[in-house]
């Protein structure tokens, strides 16, 4: 099974997140699946198997499958267009959240996502309990979006991971407004039901992040910067009810998992 792993949403290796890619001819049982995200532990793996001229993805993390994951379509992405469809600048994916689209602008990748709704909540004690901290807004979709004073907060953020477990959403987002000229918001994601502390570069969560700052900066388009120690870099343009975001990715190894392992002699 070959198996590609990508730094997404930079440039250079060593930075932005990784994601690892397995080009599948057919699908394996998702018990096997979810062992190699688990022997990889990357916060994702995707699975992809050409389905006529589309491609079936799926995402795990180390511990568990999920229905959407930006940074590691791009990398699938950039996998499939430079080594497997070379000819073509554009790649359609059949997923858990419908079809999305990646087409390759030279060396960036615009993905078509569903953009998330920025439904508003109260601000709570446990918020607070669990940043050290008090959010100025808390919005609610699959992930929960904590906005914050300014960008110093988010750089310097230490959460307690266990209380962040109490909270709602798949993905907890703390983001403000970017300090530098360079950027227009700066974020950070958390992921503890998700077996991650930290996600480096998150692209899903950015569904939700950049409708919020397309509203409250009043623009259409936005550069975003994700202050991991890792670090990632996306523009994001809000079409209705659709984000664009495009980033750069880079290969960082190809190789194969074995096939003379006992768990894969039937496959």
């Amino acid at each position: 099974m070959k198996q590609y792993i990508v730094d997404a949403f930079t440039d250079k290796v060593f930075c932005g997140n990784q994601a690892a890619v397995c080009v599948l001819k057919n699908w394996i049982p998702d018990e096997l699946m979810q062992n190699i995200a688990r022997e990889n532990n990357f916060s994702e793996t995707a699975f992809t198997v050409k389905e006529g001229e589309k491609y079936h993805l799926r995402w795990f993390t180390p511990a568990a499958e999920i229905d959407f994951c930006g940074h590691a379509t791009l990398g699938t992405a950039f996998v499939l267009l430079n080594f497997y469809e070379k000819s073509s600048p554009k790649v359609i994916f059949t997923t858990q959240v419908g079809e999305l689209a990646v087409e390759k602008e030279r060396e960036s990748y615009k993905m078509n996502f569903p953009a998330y709704s920025c439904k508003k909540i109260e601000v709570t004690d446990k918020m607070e309990e669990a940043l050290g901290l008090r959010p100025k807004e808390a919005y609610l979709d699959r992930d929960l979006l904590l906005v914050l004073e300014n960008a110093e907060q988010v750089r310097n953020l230490k959460p307690n991971q266990e209380k962040l477990k109490e909270l709602e959403g798949l993905c907890i987002a703390v983001t403000a407004k970017s300090d530098s000229a360079e950027y227009d918001c700066v974020s950070r994601v958390f992921c503890p039901e998700l077996g991650l502390m930290e996600d480096p570069v998150t692209g899903s969560s950015h569904c939700m992040i950049a409708p919020y700052w397309c509203d409250r900066l009043r623009k259409e388009k936005l550069v975003c910067f994700q202050a991991s120690e890792r670090s990632g870099l996306l523009s994001a343009e809000l079409k209705c009810d659709r984000i664009i975001l495009s980033g750069k990715a880079v290969l960082y190894s190809e190789g194969n998992i074995l096939e003379r392992h006992e768990r894969f002699s039937e496959f």
